[in-house]
């Protein structure tokens, strides 16, 4: 913490606005929140958008712990309060795939951390036009077959699916390379990125730390394919409770002793591996089967048919069918624009005086993860009375 000087305050002050407010490269923008809070964002020294809150009852600035993937600084970006617990960024000079994000202040996702963490927290969450298809959380005891069934799907739809890549602080074994088998990571910056919000489950292994990004997970929804994540019962009870919107499918066996039966037929492990196996086969059937934790549960009784049922809830049928997306557009350091309801009212540009309008009535997910939904509709002929812009 530290005062302000009081001409800087009377200075934060004047530059509010009740809509958007427009800030040069190098500036910040102000919004003010409420409870005494205003929320500087921008540093000219900083290569991503920073976050300081300034405390108007003590005249005190507080730096927050600021979790999630920070945006980088454009030439100009504004801001407007959506509502008590976000505010929406929208960067300049970008395109609207890495222009819009929301910057979360008070979201139960954040609320949690500043109870975890005993200190002040903020979080990004990168805007995402669209609404892609959700991703898969497939769990089951080891020896169930959901692996086989996986290799089904990416076999037959190959430009349909993709794996998120976890990460581990053990080494890597031979022929593994990094990337592409596991993010093979240093304990110390997964720790620091399991503390900053970056993963949406981890586990300690055998002393090794295993886990899945927010990140890895993003990266295979931006290559426009579907994730896939095949994770334990806990790690989909992590995912479960953060703010991915997944389809969670649990495959289990027909019976325990069948289960036991194609363990012992693998022929890979002895006998003191085969019983640990079991004994956590156990605990998974007994979480995995109880209700609210699963969408769906697939009893691998016969594999084809096991397989003809997983598409089907997939809704994979023989015409692919793809989500329109609405249409991308730059957004200039220039612009203007009004919230009204859920929707914003943008003026882009200083000679073409393009016009758009940013639909937030579908958004969803949020921090630690992305806030998809995102709709942009143009606007024909608008008169700028009509749209109360800004100035």
């Amino acid at each position: 913490m530290g005062e302000a000087p009081a001409f800087l305050v009377e200075d934060l002050k004047s530059n509010l606005s009740n809509g958007f407010h427009l800030k040069s490269k190098g500036c910040e923008t102000a919004v003010d929140i409420g409870c005494n809070r205003m929320y500087v964002i921008g540093d000219p020294k900083s290569e991503s958008l920073a976050v300081r809150v300034f405390d108007k009852s003590t005249n005190e600035w507080v730096f927050p712990i600021v979790l999630g993937t920070k945006p980088k600084a454009s030439r100009g970006h504004s801001a407007v309060v959506l509502d008590q617990d976000r505010v929406l960024v929208i960067r300049g000079d970008t395109s609207s795939d890495d222009g819009f994000w929301f910057l979360e202040v008070n979201t139960v996702f954040v609320t949690e951390q500043k109870a975890r963490l005993g200190t002040e927290v903020v979080a990004w969450s990168k805007g995402v036009i669209g609404e892609p298809e959700k991703p898969i959380v497939i769990s089951g005891p080891s020896g169930v077959g959901k692996g086989t069934l996986i290799a089904k799907l990416m076999e037959e739809f190959p430009s349909m699916f993709g794996f998120s890549v976890s990460h581990t602080t053990r080494a890597p074994r031979n022929n593994e390379q990094n990337g592409v088998h596991y993010h093979f990571s240093e304990r110390g910056a997964m720790e620091k990125d399991i503390d900053g919000g970056k993963f949406l489950e981890f586990a300690a292994v055998h002393g090794n730390l295993y886990g899945t990004s927010v990140e890895a997970v993003d990266v295979v929804a931006e290559k426009g394919k579907r994730c896939i994540l095949d994770i334990d019962v806990q790690g989909a009870r992590s995912v479960r409770a953060s703010s991915l919107e997944a389809i969670f499918i649990f495959i289990c066996p027909p019976s325990f002793e069948e289960l036991e039966k194609r363990l012992r037929a693998r022929g890979t492990e002895v006998e003191e591996q085969i019983q640990k196996r079991l004994r956590n086969a156990k605990a998974e059937l007994e979480q995995g089967t109880s209700p609210g934790l699963f969408d769906h549960i697939l009893v691998n009784d016969d594999l084809e048919n096991c397989y003809d049922k997983l598409k089907v809830l997939l809704g994979l049928t023989n015409t692919v069918k793809t989500t329109p997306k609405s249409e991308l557009v730059h957004v200039p350091v220039e612009h203007t624009g009004l919230k009204i309801g859920e929707k914003i009212m943008m003026k882009c540009g200083a000679v073409e005086q393009e016009r758009f309008v940013l639909d937030l009535g579908s958004i969803r997910g949020g921090a630690p993860g992305r806030t998809r939904g995102l709709r942009i509709d143009a606007v024909e002929e608008p008169c700028d009375s009509e749209l109360g812009f800004l100035g």
